[in-house]
């Protein structure tokens, strides 16, 4: 993975703002009928309603986010669902520390 694309997509507000809400996922959503918020992330639908933005737009800001190696998403019928990469994360920030 390069770093200058993971730093481009951390330099999004938007962006930003999803990994926050993610990093504690019972804070900032309700429970979801399928699929634990914790063991299986969020789902896009929740994380588009909270964002005040289309199903398309957020879907466009995981795959970013997904491609830098900084969540990770899975299916579950029809829907995807999100969460942090934490081992990606540690990686991404041992790659800047090292760099700078």
């Amino acid at each position: 993975m390069k770093l200058d694309l993971t730093l481009k997509a951390l330099a999004n507000d938007r962006r930003l703002q999803i990994l926050e809400w993610l990093k504690r996922p019972e804070k900032h959503f309700p429970p979801q009928v399928d699929g634990d918020l914790k063991l299986d992330g969020v789902c896009g639908c929740s994380i588009a309603e909270k964002l005040g933005v289309s199903q398309a737009t957020v879907s466009e800001h995981m795959r970013i986010l997904a491609q830098s190696g900084l969540v990770t998403g899975k299916r579950i019928k029809q829907w995807t669902f999100y969460r942090r990469d934490e081992e990606g994360i540690a990686g991404i920030k041992s790659r800047i520390v090292k760099t700078l």
